[in-house]
């Protein structure tokens, strides 16, 4: 379903004293199958947002191709209805001055012009996220950081996607509320069936919730392995990552 094709990336150095560009990504190649839920892990600075940037056509590879279904994903046709996203810091993602009402509003008057149903599909939202239909009417500093977002993941599966990436999702989350957010994800991965990219530091969420991952380092592909697999991690720097999360 998404294939990522030997993209390299580099960004220029900011400041008055710019020297060469710095390379984010090298060579990088992957594929993501329909229903998978595919992690993709690494430190801070190893390039694994850039990744996800240019998995939603928000950025350009300098080289290397980024296809969702066989075609580039920098045309919004191709992600329009398909690919959503679910980043970090849940206050930025949404309006605030939007109630959540808007905020939900907005992927779907896409799909339905009917006012009856729009309301319908709001209240099955936040149903399947937990939520009551009474959160409609609250604005975004009403809420607490697990239930907004909630709130961005329902604004994230509203038009049926069949891709999700998720970008240190429950990273701002307390541990308990991460716990609970991690399975609600689980939950809707099970129902919905569509694939996640989910991006993040911690091995022990994506272990939690991902079927494979990709070990992420300084902008390359350190292993590939089944999360079944961990505990027979070849690469060093992958087990150092376990052992730092007490996997």
């Amino acid at each position: 379903m998404l294939e990522v094709q030997s993209i390299h990336k580099s960004f220029k150095a900011s400041g008055w004293l710019t020297g060469k560009p710095q390379k984010v990504l090298h060579d990088v190649s992957f594929h993501c199958l329909p229903g998978e839920c595919l992690g993709i892990i690494g430190e801070s600075g190893s390039g694994k947002s850039t990744l996800g940037r240019l998995i939603l056509g928000l950025d350009q590879p300098d080289s290397g191709k980024v296809l969702f279904e066989g075609q580039p994903v920098s045309q919004a046709k191709v992600r329009r209805g398909n690919m959503s996203a679910v980043f970090q810091n849940y206050t930025s993602s949404m309006n605030p001055y939007f109630t959540v009402r808007e905020a939900l509003l907005e992927p779907l008057g896409l799909q339905s012009r009917k006012e009856e149903d729009r309301e319908r599909r709001m209240k099955e939202l936040l149903f399947q996220v937990g939520l009551s239909p009474a959160y409609l009417n609250k604005a975004p500093h009403e809420l607490s950081g697990g239930e907004a977002q909630r709130v961005c993941i329902a604004r994230a599966i509203s038009t049926q996607p069949k891709l999700i990436v998720m970008d240190e999702a429950v990273s701002s989350l307390d541990g308990s509320v991460q716990l609970q957010v991690l399975e609600l994800l689980k939950g809707l991965h099970k129902q919905l069936n569509t694939a996640y990219i989910f991006i993040t530091h911690d091995i022990q969420a994506a272990a939690f919730l991902c079927d494979r991952i990709l070990v992420f380092r300084q902008g390359r592909i350190e292993e590939s392995l089944h999360v079944s697999e961990l505990q027979h991690a070849q690469s060093d720097y992958t087990r150092t990552l376990l052992s730092m999360s007490m996997y």
